[in-house]
């Protein structure tokens, strides 16, 4: 009897220790960091110390060195990781650490051990010699002392936590560190669930998956030990982009962004730029500004003709907020802003490509720690900065690698123009903000039939002469000369010199008029306002001409090769002689903006 409540003594005395050592009113610890040198986490201490109070750093073995702060009761450790957390004061990562993972304190120095009920062992004295050896003892030789460097002491490793303790622990983290897990676990390719931060048995399979991985015991609970582990692999990828906390107070607002990957340069109102470091093509930039839902939308599309945002991506726009996403073959981009209490607010970062992964990781950091702090940039902010018309607020305007002139041909805004300009392109826009695509062009390759992707009502339709026109007789050329920096096509007066090409060519005219590369593709009118032919590009440079001869495909050849594209062009009405001024709004309605983006 006495044996068996010896027995029970002692399995109770086992069970309830580890309750105990993770007891309510236990010391706990939240740990911000590991570094893998003494010296490096000397100076992180150090850097904390400086804006945080209750900053200890341990040794955690391995050669491994935390970073922690408290000591703590796990009600003030919870507190004070949630708030610290949510101000940008400490990693995402951080979290509840306890006594038992941590070995000698090496910060602040004088700090003192930590204390930790440990079982002491009891020496074992050596049981006495069965035989005893009576040979005489060897007389002792007097050598020369060698100095021998002790043997370093290995570092004490600490345990590792039992399962139940691991459950333990694990019931501290909150609903967002525990979605945080799973992101890393999906991140490192054993989770494809639901984040929700519930851990079931796909969660439990994915850290059993991982522990085979890493070589841990097989448990589907990770130990303390194990998700800093598994949580510091997740956020390797960030190392070396400094990602800092910066407040703003000029613009009102704090966002976490790669310190060392960029730095504030300027405010040029509504923005705040931070450029980057090295040259390369990143950048972050806040935005800042009073304003309606009027302004809101009227920022957004102003920011897609910006070059630092792609065209190619999602775009998103609600009541009061809005997101971009736009990638090519150099940058990716992504915006948001949200209207909230008059003032417009968000952020803008712009990322080389090939970089995706570290990307998409920073801005899972950057997004959910941006903060509206009051005021809003002074509209005047950068009033002093050099003007430009190819800049908006300092960043530059999205410009095509060329413009030239069309002009519609039906009530579907069907556009033809000049097609050898247009072999190269990416991408064809009408009146820049309209794509269209070619759907058709001639054999010789002079003409191309645009058909834009969403139906347009253009204000005027071509209408074509009968017949050619009369040599010598005065045509027009209208068209976008300055490629579309006028905002409207201006018209060039001159002469029908010939009916012919150089070469006695057909089905191609001279003309005795000046014009510019934007031109091309525009409409050559008569004095009635209908259309007699379209410009053609200059020449390739193999042959110099007068500045004042110009050649265009003629009305015949141009309504063939929009009969065999299927358009049935309108045919121009008897009449008599336009005034310039009316012949100008005419040719106005008729002309479209093409432009080439690569």
């Amino acid at each position: 009897m006495i044996r068996f409540l010896l027995t029970l003594l002692v399995a109770v005395t086992l069970f309830v220790r580890p309750a105990a050592a993770q007891s309510p009113n236990a010391e706990v610890w939240v740990q911000i960091e590991a570094q893998p040198s003494l010296n490096r986490a000397l100076e992180v201490a150090r850097g904390y110390a400086a804006r945080l109070p209750d900053v200890n750093g341990f040794a955690l073995g391995s050669g491994w060195y935390a970073i922690a702060l408290g000591p703590y009761t796990r009600e003030q450790a919870g507190e004070t990781l949630r708030v610290l957390r949510s101000r940008g004061q400490i990693p995402r990562d951080s979290y509840i650490g306890f006594t038992s993972n941590y070995r000698d304190r090496f910060y602040p120095v004088g700090g003192g051990a930590l204390t930790q009920d440990l079982p002491q062992e009891t020496p074992v004295a050596p049981a006495p010699s069965e035989t005893v050896d009576t040979a005489p003892l060897e007389p002792e030789v007097a050598e020369t002392p060698a100095i021998v460097a002790p043997e370093p002491e290995p570092e004490p490793v600490p345990a590792e936590e039992t399962v139940w303790q691991a459950r333990q622990s694990e019931q501290l983290l909150t609903r967002v560190e525990r979605e945080e897990l799973q992101i890393a676990l999906r991140d490192a390719g054993h989770y494809n669930s639901t984040i929700d931060g519930a851990f079931g048995n796909g969660t439990r399979n994915a850290m059993a998956s991982w522990q085979a991985a890493q070589g841990y015991e097989v448990t589907g609970v990770l130990t303390t030990r194990q998700r800093e582990a598994l949580l510091r692999d997740y956020y390797a990828i960030l190392e070396g982009l400094d990602l800092q906390v910066v407040r703003d107070e000029r613009a009102g607002i704090a966002l976490k962004m790669p310190t060392a990957m960029v730095a504030f340069d300027r405010y040029e109102a509504p923005f705040v730029h931070f450029e980057a470091t090295d040259g390369g093509p990143q950048k972050v930039v806040l935005i800042s500004q009073e304003g309606t839902q009027d302004t809101l939308f009227g920022l957004y599309d102003i920011l897609q003709t910006l070059a630092i945002v792609p065209v190619e991506g999602p775009r998103e726009r609600g009541s009061s907020s809005f997101s971009i996403e736009g990638t090519n073959s150099e940058i990716t981009t992504y915006v948001q802003a949200t209207l909230q209490d008059g003032e417009i607010k968000g952020f803008i970062l712009v990322w080389p490509v090939g970089d995706e992964t570290r990307r998409t990781r920073m801005l899972q950091e950057m997004t959910p720690s941006f903060a509206r702090l009051p005021g809003v940039l002074d509209a005047a902010a950068g009033n002093e900065a050099v003007q430009d018309i190819d800049l908006v607020s300092g960043l530059e305007i999205r410009r095509p690698a060329l413009s030239q002139s069309g002009f519609f041909v039906d009530g579907a805004g069907s556009v033809v123009t000049a097609a050898a300009p247009l072999a190269a392109c990416g991408r064809i826009t009408l009146d820049y903000d309209h794509p269209a695509r070619i759907v058709a062009t001639d054999a010789s390759g002079q003409i191309a039939l645009l058909k834009p992707e969403e139906r347009l009502a253009p204000i005027a339709v071509a209408a074509f002469a009968e017949g050619p026109a009369r040599l010598q007789s005065t045509v027009a050329a209208a068209g976008y000369s300055y490629e579309g920096v006028l905002g409207a096509p201006t018209l060039t007066f001159g002469k029908l010199a010939d009916v012919r090409g150089l070469d006695g060519e057909a089905g191609v005219s001279r003309l005795s008029l000046e014009t510019r590369p934007g031109d091309a593709g525009g409409p050559v009118l008569d004095e009635r306002g209908a259309v007699v032919g379209m410009l053609l590009p200059a020449g390739d440079g193999t042959r110099q001409l007068p500045e004042n001869v110009s050649f265009a495909v003629d009305g015949d050849a141009l309504r063939t090769a929009l009969a065999q594209a299927g358009v049935t062009v309108e045919a121009a009405t008897a009449g008599g002689i336009v005034p310039p001024e009316d012949l100008t709004t005419q040719a106005t309605g008729l002309t479209a903006l093409v432009s080439c983006w690569k």
